[in-house]
């Protein structure tokens, strides 16, 4: 069941980055694409060290890393514990989101990354 499969992989990954400080050079961390071509900063970077300054009770780093993802993180959450509930359930399940909400999301994220390269 790909919940449960999602789950196991975010554990497992958890489990890496809590001893992995993204902080520091010298792990095995994927970098973003995008920072790595241009030096420009997209919609997640920072991700990464958010979650790891998160794991570890620092929510105001969190939220210096990226304020954006830190805010959208308990909705992603809330659409995963929807899709895991009802694959318990033995049902399938994907979220339905309106063009206009789709549209509003992609506009934030590119006004983020707009601003976040300007500073």
């Amino acid at each position: 069941m790909a919940p449960v499969a999602v789950l196991a992989a975010g554990v497992a990954g958890a489990a890496y980055l809590w001893g992995t400080d993204p902080h520091e050079p010298g792990h095995l961390l994927p970098q973003c694409p995008l920072r790595a071509v241009t030096g420009l900063l997209c919609p997640a970077c920072g991700g990464t060290r958010m979650v790891y300054d998160l794991m570890h009770g620092q929510f105001a780093a969190a939220w210096l890393d990226n304020r954006a993802l830190l805010i959208a993180a308990p909705f992603a959450l809330a659409l995963w514990g929807r899709w895991m509930r009802e694959g318990l359930r033995g049902r399938a399940w994907a979220p339905r989101i309106a063009p206009r909400v789709q549209a509003v999301i992609l506009m934030a994220a590119v006004a983020w990354t707009v601003a976040r390269n300007i500073v």
